[in-house]
């Protein structure tokens, strides 16, 4: 499971590590602690509506609330707050089948929290690819549309967000049996590609991809302070 991670790096750092052709306005600055239902930075190829902007996809960063909402939900707050997807069950899932075909996205971190337990104790660990290295999960999102905004309303249109998860391998399994999909970037274009379907083909190479990056992932405990998600800053990044 993924639960809490770390975006440390500046918006514009992130729009040219990934090629981003237009970041929406408001987009959330660094965080070290983002939790369920914050607004998290999400990277997607979307083809243009307007027939003279031809049917190239535009790459675009926008911000979503993590959590994702399906498209047929009545009410955004029913239910629980999906922030995670299984790789392995994504296309049989009635909350995800229509994302994981036709809306993937990129969602780019610093990092992320993990706990381990033993004897009874939770620890935190920060798992990351080293110092001043961006992951990219593989994640899915989804447009929701309030029936009772006005069309114009500025809450007509809710974006939100899941973060796909497969079964931890390598040293990442002695801390939790889940763990994020990284996206390999011989796979990232193909994973955003809105033409491309999610075909077993495309998934097999995804998880693959996940399980090779899973090797270079560097960890250490940090302090329990992490818990709180009102709490946040650099600090909570630095070893125990």
């Amino acid at each position: 499971m993924c639960g809490r991670f770390v975006v440390a790096g500046a918006t514009g750092d992130l729009v040219s590590l990934f090629d981003v052709d237009l970041p929406a306005e408001g987009l959330p600055g660094p965080s070290w602690n983002i939790a369920p239902t914050d607004p998290v930075a999400i990277i997607l190829d979307a083809v243009p509506k307007r027939p003279d902007a031809g049917a190239e996809p535009v790459r675009r960063m926008e911000a979503a609330k993590w959590g994702l909402v399906p498209a047929w939900s009545k009410d955004p707050k029913s239910g629980p707050s999906a922030i995670n997807a299984r790789i392995e069950s994504v296309v049989e899932k009635p909350t995800f089948k229509t994302a994981v075909q036709k809306r993937r996205a990129l969602v780019p971190a610093s990092g992320y929290y993990e706990w381990r337990t033993a004897d009874g104790i939770k620890t935190p660990y920060f798992i990351s690819f080293g110092e001043g290295q961006v992951m990219a999960f593989a994640g899915l999102y989804e447009w929701w549309r309030n029936p009772a905004a006005a069309d114009d309303a500025p809450d007509k249109w809710l974006l939100t967000t899941s973060i796909l998860t497969q079964a931890a391998t390598g040293e990442l399994a002695s801390i939790h049996d889940r763990m994020p999909v990284f996206l390999s970037p011989d796979v990232a274009d193909d994973w955003l590609d809105p033409h491309e379907g999610a075909s077993a083909e495309l998934l097999g190479a995804v998880s693959i991809g996940g399980i090779e990056l899973a090797e270079e992932a560097e960890f250490y405990a940090v302090s329990p302070a992490v818990g709180n998600v009102r709490t946040n800053g650099p600090e909570l990044i630095e070893p125990v």
